[in-house]
């Protein structure tokens, strides 16, 4: 199912909205006997060009740096955004804040080994739990036993206050390595802490989903919708689960219903579309 669940604990789920953004430059050389040379620049916008000329004004300013990384990640350039902000860590490499950037923009671009090794730079400059949270989410869902460690460091820790996250790592990681009645039981104390957890809810209905108990998925999940009527993810996974107990019109407006809250979701536009 890959990162299904909502990074929320990294501020991850990400804005990728893609706007037009030039920036090569070209150089043409004519083909006369003349050794007059030619250069044609393409304009960049020009919010971009004020903001590289304020940094080549002031290069020492590294919040000039990190705006400049802000704008290019939300206009979609997430190269140029890494390649700037690599920029920024050469010059304060001990920040982590930084990598935690750097984090998020490799998994904007699905690369999940860079995030990590990202994360466990951060984890090894500052322990943040939300690192820790975040990183032990990424060992659980790659199946990666260190999973556990992050989040026994969760529970653990006296100011983390995050125990309801720890035990998700560990239901998703038992998950994962097919483990799902153990796995099942991690969701239910989860649920147990905070009965509108959200992601708990996801994860045990995916879980039950996975062994083929299709009604007692759609109970989960029908009361995750219950709790938050918006919960996108809920009703397209209402809509699987209708689909494997051959009730193909409340699958149909299951996912209808994923769409309405979420037009951009894709997985249930095409599950609506072989269904119509």
């Amino acid at each position: 199912m890959g990162l299904k669940l909502s990074l929320n604990f990294a501020a991850i789920y990400f804005m990728k909205q893609v706007l037009f953004f030039i920036f090569s430059m070209a150089l043409f050389f004519s083909c006369s006997n003349s050794t007059e040379q030619s250069v044609t620049a393409v304009q960049i916008p020009q919010q971009e060009k004020e903001m590289q000329d304020a940094i080549a004004k002031y290069p020492d300013s590294l919040l000039l740096r990190e705006n400049l990384v802000q704008y290019y990640q939300y206009n979609g350039t997430n190269d140029l955004a890494l390649a700037t902000l690599n920029n920024i860590i050469r010059i304060d490499s001990n920040d982590a804040t930084l990598w935690d950037k750097k984090a998020e923009l490799h998994l904007l671009e699905a690369d999940t080994a860079s995030a990590i090794k990202s994360y466990e730079t951060a984890i090894v400059i500052f322990p943040e739990p939300q690192y820790i949270m975040s990183v032990g989410l990424l060992y659980a869902f790659t199946k990666n036993d260190t999973a556990l460690v992050m989040a026994d460091a969760l529970l653990v820790g006296k100011n983390a206050r995050a125990d309801k996250e720890a035990l998700l790592i560990k239901g998703i990681y038992y998950s994962e390595i097919n483990e799902k009645e153990k796995a099942i039981s991690f969701f239910n104390q989860c649920l147990q802490l905070n009965y509108t957890y959200m992601p708990a809810y996801l994860q045990k209905g995916i879980t039950l989903h996975d062994i083929k108990k299709y009604e007692e998925a759609l109970k989960v999940f029908e009361r995750a919708v219950t709790l938050q009527n918006k919960f996108d993810e809920g009703y397209y996974w209402m809509g699987r689960c209708y689909e494997k107990l051959n009730k193909r019109t409340d699958a149909i407006e299951s996912y209808q219903a994923a769409l309405l809250y979420n037009p951009e979701y894709i997985e249930a536009q095409d599950a609506l579309a072989k269904l119509k």
